[in-house]
């Protein structure tokens, strides 16, 4: 296989998305010595599927993005290809682990993303990944009978590890009801040993919680919640001590043998200790294959070439110091081709592999909005449960609302109905906007933190991003409600604006859309932007356009034509003419301002200060909901299921 794109370093689980039906087999624990589970029920243990993995000449090959810095006669070169693999070919077999080792850059991790599935269809081979001797289609079909867990720990650290496993089986195990959820979760965590640290939180480099080795644990259980027959891990022992690599490395072994799994990892040099749960080696420099086989194997090939392994080493750590000597040894010698043969199964399992193979593009679809209802409770569920433990930004939120209210109120205070109090409630509905709508640049952070499980998880077909969507929106209307109210009570009474309950009640309701809006525009740009500079830099960028094509600084007459599509696109422009018609519009005939001392001659009214923005026909029900409903449906957009 050849593909040439122009983003290799991009994480797949950013750019595809799929939904995955699950059919998970009955649960049972496995025993592990390092966590003392309970013992499996002997009726489960043969009645596994048996899964044989095979690859067969799989390459890989990527063109690499051009350098700013790239001179100019360089920029009309085409970009050489990037050989990443070169026609790696071997068996994982069920019950064992297969340890794909070799130097940074071999393209461990890109090997282990392939047979996952997770790449384009367009840069996938469907004969280079076979399952039981069958040919695998397409992407998806890997997707369901793969477990893929990434290097990193991808996890919500305001959650405990049971509230994390569990939103996992609910999410993966949509058939099942919450009892049989309930067990299987129960179930894993005994057989992940973790269930004395069931109720702790997961935690982060922030915050405190559990260890790094039941972290890992963790985010292995979150991709085995629907108990995939073949499990893909990319350097699981990666930042962990060794005795915590270990206890995975352990476990791992333990679990595949209890269930038959297949197990396929990536690990650097693993010690002497690791070596013995991992029967079978792969060996990678430079994108081919070095050494396929047992370490028996490989300590018989160093001797052939007239080395003699240190007592102080073993014959994995010796291997990778004289990896370039092994290479050009396997060049010299001449390798056929694997052939696509079938292999000898304890079960043949040819009626899962045809419908993984006719059903890998299904979906839901008499229940689909069933389904995606309950997608939606669950996520407003854990989006509660993560708003909640977040104090900081209740607290941010609260203190800006209080603060910024009263704060406006004491500069604005009575003022006055006159010419001069025209133009000063204008400025206090414009700076109240331009308030409103950067007071919520505080998320990005946590927005940023949620779009890696947000990637991580509907990736793998958990949920559609129409649902997170959807039950951040609800979550968040109570919470910005509040922040409303704690805003417009002190602006609205102390400036002394339309003394009317009415006015008042729709000045709430626009403080209260305006948020909103603010929340989503944050949500919809932090999708975008990679980190939180670029993010703070676009969120300013857009709302200073925004402001300036409101209509306060430049009337509309006055834009230049080929600018004019900001002024109908502005979120400032909608809300402020908004506010300025529930303002004026029960005082339409009150005047104020008079030529004359003896006030014969009133020269401006209520219609008139709104006829100056076109607003003298009565539109507050209509006037800002177009721009909101535009940022949720570009939010909304993102879902490319739908």
């Amino acid at each position: 296989m050849a593909s040439c794109f122009q983003q290799p370093g991009v994480e797949e689980d950013s750019v595809i998305f799929f939904s995955t039906s699950n059919s998970p087999e009955e649960y049972s624990t496995s025993p592990s010595s390092s966590f003392n589970p309970s013992p499996p029920p002997q009726s489960h243990q043969h009645s596994r599927i048996y899964f044989e993995l095979s690859v067969r000449n799989l390459s890989y090959t990527i063109c690499p993005n051009r350098s700013v810095c790239t001179s100019f006669s360089h920029l009309m070169q085409k970009p050489k290809p990037i050989n990443i693999l070169k026609s790696v070919s071997f068996d994982a077999r069920g019950s064992e682990i297969l340890a794909v080792v070799g130097p940074s850059g071999t393209g461990k991790s890109s090997l282990l993303r392939i047979i996952s599935g997770r790449v384009k269809d367009k840069d996938f081979d469907p004969k280079s990944v076979l399952i039981n001797g069958r040919c695998m289609a397409s992407t998806a079909q890997l997707r369901k009978i793969c477990g893929f867990v990434t290097q990193e720990d991808n996890l919500l650290p305001l959650l405990t590890v049971k509230e994390t496993l569990m939103f996992s089986a609910k999410f993966r195990l949509k058939e099942k009801s919450s009892k049989e959820r309930e067990e299987r979760v129960e179930s894993l965590m005994r057989e992940l040993g973790l269930f004395h640290v069931a109720n702790s939180f997961v935690g982060d480099e922030e915050n405190r919680g559990i260890s790094g080795g039941e972290r890992k644990r963790v985010s292995i259980g979150v991709d085995m919640i629907h108990d995939p027959p073949i499990l893909l891990l990319d350097e699981p022992t990666s930042g962990l001590d060794s005795t915590s690599a270990l206890q995975v490395i352990e476990l791992l072994s333990s679990m595949a043998k209890a269930k038959q799994r297949t197990v396929v990892l990536s690990i650097h040099q693993p010690s002497y200790r690791i070596i013995q749960y991992i029967p079978n080696f792969l060996i990678l420099s430079r994108g081919s294959v070095v050494h396929n086989g047992s370490l028996e194997s490989l300590e018989e090939t160093i001797t052939k070439l007239g080395f003699q392994i240190p007592l102080q080493l073993n014959a994995l750590e010796f291997a990778m110091e004289i990896i370039n000597t092994l290479e050009d040894a396997k060049s010299k010698v001449y390798m056929p081709a694997l052939e696509n043969e079938p292999f000898s199964y304890s079960i043949w399992p040819q009626e899962e592999i045809v419908q993984i193979q006719q059903g890998s593009d299904t979906k839901y679809s008499g229940f689909c909005s069933f389904f995606n209802l309950f997608e939606i409770i669950f996520l407003c569920s854990r989006f509660w449960k993560v708003i909640y433990r977040t104090k900081q930004l209740f607290l941010a939120r609260t203190m800006q609302a209080i603060v910024g209210g009263f704060g406006l109120a004491s500069v604005y205070i009575k003022v006055r109905k006159d010419e001069g109090g025209v133009a000063e409630r204008l400025g206090l509905f414009a700076f109240s906007l331009s308030f409103l709508l950067s007071s919520t640049v505080e998320a990005l952070p946590i927005y940023l933190q949620e779009r890696r499980v947000l990637m991580k998880e509907s990736s793998r077909g958990a949920y559609n991003i129409s649902s997170y969507m959807i039950a951040n929106t609800i979550v968040f209307l109570p919470f910005l409600f509040a922040v409303a109210m704690l805003f417009s009570i002190p602006v609205y009474w102390i400036v002394g604006l339309n003394p009317s309950i009415a006015a008042f009640a729709f000045f709430v309701f626009v403080v209260w859309l305006i948020v909103l809006m603010a929340s989503s525009l944050v949500l919809f740009l932090s999708a975008v932007s990679p980190d939180f500079i670029s993010g703070n830099s676009l969120i300013c960028t857009v709302l200073g356009a925004f402001f300036l094509f409101s209509g306060y600084f430049i009337p509309k007459e006055n834009i230049p034509k080929y600018w004019l599509f900001m002024y109908y696109v502005s979120l400032y422009r909608y809300p402020l003419d908004s506010l300025l018609t529930n303002e004026y519009w029960s005082v339409r005939n009150e005047c104020f301002s008079w030529q004359g001392q003896d006030h014969s001659n009133c020269v401006l009214t209520g219609n008139d200060v709104l006829k100056s923005r076109g607003l003298d026909k009565d539109t507050r029900g209509i006037r800002y909901f177009p721009p909101f409903m535009d940022v949720l449906l570009s939010v909304s957009a993102l879902d490319t299921d739908d």
